[in-house]
């Protein structure tokens, strides 16, 4: 047993017995009409969603993306009862426009994107995500594609090992945990999460207990943007799916860590202020007019209430922008 308390900070946005991170905010700021077209790109397990179909009714509809199969069939199983106005669509959120042009969607009224790590998939040890219990690592957001964390752990170079942890985990001790990882794999393959967590504790000393959360948290982190492409394609993700809205329609996106939002928040003051024509321009020359509207100048987070409700929605970063 790992000498310290399994407590994590690691992002997540729910499960089907609690309420999805700032549900009440998401929707009131999305908007979708009665009758529109809703696309959810991270559906989980489809808490968003529900109430997404209910705001648009029997006559919208509503395309649920995601890329693990298990919470596609949990969501399924949840939101069968809006029969033919759900539609599942196993698939990363980074081919959204391929995945709607499929079934036959060419433009939204509102397109969601909580990127959080589901409590499902967080709770269930066999998928690897946390070492609050022991389990292969593995933290593929879809177990059929891809190498495993700990596939990426044996073949990765000392020097690669610490950009990772450097760059996604925003670890300051990025090499120590390299180096020992890589001496650790030459006694022995690193295969468990406890394993894992252990070894991490173990290489940042008794000075790295003095903080919250356990030190091998960012290093989990890190592994798990790594091995699933996580932040690589955020900023391609918003300009996609702005493309993907009609004139009006809303993008809402829920961060939850630094990295996250800074890609979101840059991206979308990007396609907010792309004209470079002066202010006093009546008619824009540069042929860049702005595409969106932001929303949300600053993001919304959850209210202390939710946060004592789910104390995992403490990092939760709400954006919402709409197309002009």
């Amino acid at each position: 047993m790992l000498p310290w308390p399994l407590s994590e900070e690691t992002p997540v946005s729910g499960t089907g017995d609690h309420v999805p991170v700032l549900l009440a905010e998401t929707v009131r700021l999305l908007a979708p009409p009665p009758g529109g077209v809703v696309a959810d790109g991270t559906l989980g397990a489809g808490g968003h969603a529900e109430a997404l179909l209910e705001a648009v009714g029997a006559d919208g509809r509503l395309v649920g993306i995601d890329r693990d199969p298990v919470a596609l069939k949990r969501a399924g199983d949840r939101l069968a009862r809006f029969g033919g106005a759900f539609a599942p669509v196993h698939g990363r959120h980074e081919e959204l426009p391929e995945l709607l042009r499929g079934v036959g969607i060419f433009a939204a009224d509102a397109i969601l994107f909580d990127l959080g790590l589901s409590s499902m998939q967080l709770d269930e040890a066999a998928r690897g995500f946390s070492f609050r219990s022991d389990g292969p690592l593995d933290m593929r957001m879809d177990p059929t594609e891809g190498p495993t964390a700990a596939e990426l752990l044996e073949g990765a170079s000392e020097a690669e090992l610490t950009r990772i942890l450097r760059n996604w985990g925003e670890e300051r001790r990025a090499r120590t945990i390299a180096r020992a990882i890589v001496q650790e794999r030459r006694r022995q393959p690193l295969t468990r999460t406890r394993q894992l967590a252990a070894l991490v504790e173990k290489a940042l000393g008794a000075g790295a207990r003095r903080f919250r959360i356990h030190p091998a948290t960012r290093t989990f982190q890190a592994l798990r943007i790594a091995v699933n492409g996580e932040i690589e394609g955020l900023r391609a993700l918003v300009r996609d799916a702005v493309s993907m809205l009609r004139p009006g329609g809303r993008l809402a996106m829920i961060a939850y860590h630094s990295l996250e939002d800074r890609a979101v928040k840059q991206t979308l003051r990007a396609l907010a202020r792309r004209c470079t024509c002066p202010p006093d321009l009546p008619v824009c020359g540069c042929g860049r007019e702005d595409l969106v509207r932001i929303l949300t100048p600053k993001p919304i987070r959850p209210s202390e209430e939710e946060i004592d409700r789910n104390p995992r929605s403490r990092s939760a970063k709400l954006r919402v922008a709409e197309r002009l």
